[in-house]
Parts: C-alpha cells; sequence; structure tokens
C-alpha cells in the first residue's frame, strides 16, 4: 500500500467551449444517461470519443432510445467537435479540441463537456503513476493514461522505486529510491526527463509531498535516529519539525489550502493511524469517524473530503471528512467505499472529487466513491501498487 513499505522499514492544447441554448441543467447529478451517435470523421476518433465517454464515469451510456443527453460531432485530424443536445435533440453547447493525437483531443473535449454539465473537472485528461515489479528487488516508476492506456517507464534505477506523487502543476513526479546502504527523495521533470535529488538526509529520506502553491514539501526524515514529519522550501531551506516523539510517521498529504497535512503514525495505540497537524506546528488532532482498526495511505481531495486505506478485515477503501460533518450531497459516500474480498490498498483521488485509483490484487482499479463500483484498468505479469492521480495535465 502507498508509503506501506517505508512505514514497515521503520515502522499547448486549445479547448474552445460557446453555449448555444440557454438551459439549466444544475440539477444532474451524475450518471445521466447518454446516447452518442451521428459523429462524422475518421473511425479512431469517433471509438476514442465513445471510450472517453463510457470511461469518464459521469454517464450511463444507451445505444439508442430515450436519454438525458445526446452528443454527436465530428472530426477533422486531431481536431474534434462535439454537440450536445437534450434528449429531444434541442442543442444545449458544443465544444472544439484540438491535440497532438486523436487521444489527447478527444480526452480535452469529454473533459470540457464534464466542466460544462456538472461543474467538475473531468478526468480524461489526467494521468496515473504508480510503481511496477520489473524483478524481485526491482520496481520502477510509471506513468498511464487514466484509462490505462499509453504507458510510459519514468525510471531505471534498478532499484526499489517507490511511493512516487505528482506535483500539483503535473509537471514532475517526486519519489523515494531506497538503495543498499541509503535513500534519496528524487524529483522527475516528465517533460525533460531530468531528476534531481529533494533530500538525502542520513538515514529515511521519505514523503515528498508538494504543497498546492508548489513552494513547500513535506518529508518524513530519521536523521536524528527517530522517524518525524517535516517542512521544508521545495527548491532547500530551513527544515520545520512538526512531530518530536517516538511514533512512526508517514505518507504525509496536503490539505486543498496548504494549511495543514494528513499523516500516518503510530502514537499511543502502536498501530497506524491518521492525524492531522498544521504545517506551522503544534498538537496533532486524530482523524476520528473510522472504525478501521488501522489507517494509511491518506489522499486529500480538493473539496475536503479524505479517502485512505483502512483495515476491516482486509484493507478497504474509506472516505471521511476531516470536520465530521455529513455528506454535502446526498450521492456523496462516507464511510467504507469496498467491500469485496482482497486487500484495497493507496487510493488516490481524481480531480472530479468523485472517483480514485487504487491498487487491488497486483492490479489497477478506478473506484467509484458514489456508488462503490470499480473497474480493473491495469493489470498482468507485473505487480502495479502505490498509484498516485495526477492534476489535468
Amino acid at each position: 500500500m502507498k508509503k506501506n513499505l517505508l512505514f514497515a522499514m521503520f515502522f499547448s492544447i486549445s479547448v474552445f467551449v460557446s453555449a448555444q441554448v440557454e438551459v439549466s441543467i444544475s440539477g444532474k447529478k451524475g450518471d445521466d444517461s447518454l446516447v452518442f451517435q451521428n459523429f462524422n470523421g475518421s473511425a479512431e476518433m469517433r471509438s476514442q470519443v465513445e471510450r472517453d465517454l463510457r470511461n469518464c464515469g459521469w454517464f450511463e451510456i444507451q445505444q439508442r432510445g430515450v436519454a438525458n443527453f445526446i452528443v454527436s460531432g465530428s472530426s477533422s485530424g486531431n481536431q474534434v467537435t462535439l454537440v450536445l443536445s437534450d434528449g429531444a435533440g434541442a442543442e444545449i453547447t458544443r465544444v472544439t479540441a484540438r491535440g497532438a493525437t486523436p487521444a489527447e483531443a478527444s480526452h480535452r473535449a469529454v473533459d470540457a463537456l464534464l466542466k460544462f454539465i456538472y461543474k467538475v473537472d473531468g478526468i480524461c485528461s489526467s494521468k496515473i503513476v504508480f510503481t511496477a515489479e520489473i524483478s524481485p528487488g526491482q520496481k520502477e516508476v510509471y506513468i498511464c493514461d487514466y484509462d490505462g492506456r499509453n504507458f510510459k517507464r519514468i525510471t531505471r534505477n534498478r532499484g526499489l522505486s517507490l511511493d512516487p506523487v505528482w506535483s500539483p502543476d503535473g509537471r514532475s513526479i517526486v519519489y523515494s529510491y531506497i538503495g543498499k546502504a541509503y535513500t534519496v527523495l528524487m524529483q522527475h521533470d516528465i517533460r525533460s526527463g531530468k531528476a534531481r535529488q529533494l533530500a538525502k538526509f542520513k538515514g529515511l529520506n521519505a514523503g515528498g509531498a508538494i504543497s498546492p502553491d508548489g513552494a513547500y514539501v513535506a518529508l518524513v526524515l530519521s536523521k536524528d535516529n527517530q522517524v518525524d514529519l517535516y517542512v521544508r522550501p521545495l527548491n532547500g531551506g530551513t527544515l520545520r519539525r512538526l512531530t518530536r516523539d517516538k511514533a512512526v510517521e508517514a505518507s504525509p498529504c496536503w490539505s486543498p489550502d496548504g494549511r495543514s497535512i494528513c499523516y500516518v503514525s503510530d502514537a499511543g495505540t502502536g498501530r497506524p493511524r491518521l492525524y492531522i497537524i498544521s504545517v506551522s506546528g503544534g498538537r496533532p488532532r486524530r482523524l476520528s469517524g473510522s472504525f478501521a482498526s488501522e489507517s494509511v495511505s491518506p489522499s486529500w481531495g480538493k473539496d475536503g473530503k479524505i479517502t485512505y486505506s483502512g483495515k476491516a478485515g482486509n484493507f478497504s477503501v474509506f472516505v471521511a471528512d476531516p470536520n465530521g460533518v455529513a455528506a454535502r450531497t446526498p450521492r456523496q459516500q462516507l464511510g467504507q467505499i469496498t467491500r469485496t474480498g482482497g486487500d484495497w490498498e493507496s487510493p488516490s483521488w481524481a480531480p472530479d472529487n468523485r472517483h480514485l485509483v487504487c491498487s487491488h490484487n497486483g492490479g489497477l482499479f478506478i473506484v467509484d466513491t458514489w456508488t462503490g463500483k470499480s473497474r480493473q484498468i491495469v493489470g498482468g505479469k507485473s505487480k502495479c501498487t502505490l498509484p498516485d492521480w495526477s492534476p489535468l495535465q
């Protein structure tokens, strides 16, 4: 699970949107029925658009009949135009998107429709980073599209490259590399392929979560012979120590406003639980509302919810509100999300604050936190773990 290995060791693409008819669709909650028809263009683009409409997780695709929405369109080269109409065929809006490939253009166009209809960031233009076991003792970092396509290998360290997380701008990945006698925290630039060391203190160098404004990095270090949580300017500077105890800290993630950090600690009980602490320091508080005996791998969504892997028999995906309030919408679930057999580990929020990616039985799965439904996007012989979902690219 995300950070679990380290914890155990120490315990210019453009999109144009123009509304053609003023309509009210604010009452739509997602899972609206949709028919995709009358597309003039290449078979490749048509197939990609249909795949994105299906995999974005916000529509029930119908082949025919009465539906909430109808999507039609056309393409020329790597440009696509999608027309959104109501169930009676009256045009609501249309979007035009260009990309370096048909897939990029389609991703952008479908994301624009989701933004228009539901006022959410879509997921089609996002990516997922994860680790894959190449051989015993060797794990490397990979990225793929939101639907498991377009694999790209990021590291070739021939060792253990673990716990990859995206920077807030989606341009780089931070991960921990474990050598034979040391660990080091690395930052890898996606476009240039260049990497640099963020931290190489004595002992453990882990964490590596960058603040939402890109200015600071949360670190887990053992340079003083105990594992504690620190914050430091991303490009170097004075360390600020946030915890000072005999407990083991791990897996920091930032609140959306950058003022707090959620992390794992075994303080008090000897079991890993989630705690929240102010970036300026002070007394941490334990995240309440969980019936899990252990809680690890937190991910703090843009809308304020925290997802994590909790032990309730096996490890399952949970969602909590750190403020202890009820769900904000009728569809938003809190508590245990996954209930099928096996461990569900390392959940990470999608840009739409509805879906998440996690590892399960050696593969990567997308989980809908509204319905609890899941689908596999990555599988195969290599064990894939520790996924993290990017912001929109």
